[in-house]
């Protein structure tokens, strides 16, 4: 990765992007894509898309798909002597947000507030007490009135998300509040970068997508999917890592940071998409983890594959740790070989490739 790529990712990890807010993020994501891609379109909600031209008409088209958006929460009351109360965009954790920063997307520009922490010495049963309930959060915004808080630029509907800023971390990783899923987006900047550096250009034309609203159930990809009707879908999400202590790998499989890109099988990933992605690691002597899904994947790949006839798709996942918290880590090597990985499915698509079963 050299110094431009992570200037980039940094800069696109920190800026806030909750779902239903994603637009000052996509302007990045898509500022950057226009120096790879032949061109660059969007919806009208704000998915975002960069088009790689192929060489052969015949070729399977290819989607490649992340979110851009991620967890937050929306100020859902106003009280009179100057607090906020929230409710959660996505699936926001209360466990670990006393006490913590926020950022509020106001209609005067960013505001800070704090979601108050009443002191340990002041709470009752504090031994036994449990995670609080988003209802119970209140914010400080250093007001004193209801009209104080508007003058700030603050009302009901304005969206927050933590202050906390990516950085590097030991060795190969990094941490940031939205590597879930913004990481995504930028693998899949680095994907048109190479492909394009080629030779000579693949055969089959490229949509890399980066969809809005994954985290309240996909309705981004389902849009675009349904717009651009590819023939192949690759899915790019993270996974929960499981190596670390208290996690139960008998529910939840195994799963190691630095263990390489997670390839799932079973429901929406189609076998002969993942048959491929499996050949194609094999030949770039990348190492795979491999999970299952028994019923959904609770990615865009369960709104994708259903679109029309059925689009074959399957799904890549990046390991991460602490997943929808402000301390989520990855390790670069992860995501240098998720990069060759997609590269490499993108490169070995022809004009004979059919991803249909045959009966």
């Amino acid at each position: 990765m050299d110094d431009t790529a992570r200037t980039f990712l940094f800069d696109l990890l920190n800026t806030p992007s909750p779902t239903g807010f994603e637009l000052p993020g996509q302007r990045k994501w898509a500022a950057y894509a226009r120096q790879v891609a032949d061109r660059v379109e969007n919806d009208a909600y704000g998915t975002a898309w960069a088009t790689l031209e192929g060489s052969d008409p015949k070729a399977p088209r290819i989607m490649l798909e992340a979110h851009a958006d991620e967890i937050g929460y929306i100020v859902k009351q106003v009280t009179k002597d100057g607090f906020l109360r929230l409710d959660r965009i996505g699936g926001s954790d209360t466990a670990n947000a006393r006490g913590r920063r926020l950022e509020i997307l106001g209609s005067k520009g960013a505001v800070r507030g704090l979601i108050g922490n009443t002191a340990i010495h002041l709470r009752k049963d504090a031994a036994d007490e449990k995670a609080p309930k988003v209802h119970e959060l209140y914010v400080d915004i250093g007001a004193s009135s209801e009209e104080e808080v508007r003058e700030a630029g603050i009302r009901v509907g304005h969206a927050a998300v933590y202050v906390d800023q990516a950085e590097l971390f030991g060795k190969s990783r990094i941490v940031a509040r939205a590597i879930d899923n913004r990481i995504g987006g930028f693998i899949l900047t680095q994907v048109l970068a190479r492909l394009r550096s080629r030779p000579s250009p693949v055969g089959s034309t490229v949509y890399a997508v980066n969809a809005v609203q994954e985290e309240i159930g996909g309705n981004g990809a389902k849009m675009v999917a349904d717009r651009l009707r590819p023939d192949v879908c690759i899915v790019l999400d993270v996974t929960h890592a499981t190596d670390t202590p208290g996690i139960e790998v008998e529910k939840h499989g195994v799963v190691k940071l630095g263990g390489g890109p997670s390839v799932t099988h079973g429901t929406c990933n189609h076998p002969l998409v993942v048959e491929r992605l499996l050949a194609c690691a094999e030949k770039a002597s990348i190492a795979i983890q491999h999970e299952s899904s028994s019923r959904y994947s609770g990615t865009d790949t369960d709104v994708i594959f259903t679109v029309g006839s059925g689009i074959p798709s399957g799904l890549v996942s990046l390991p991460l740790r602490y997943m929808h918290s402000v301390v989520e880590t990855a390790d670069l090597a992860d995501v240098e070989k998720v990069i060759t990985l997609l590269t490499t499915f993108v490169e070995s698509v022809g004009s004979a490739d059919d991803f249909s079963l045959r009966l």
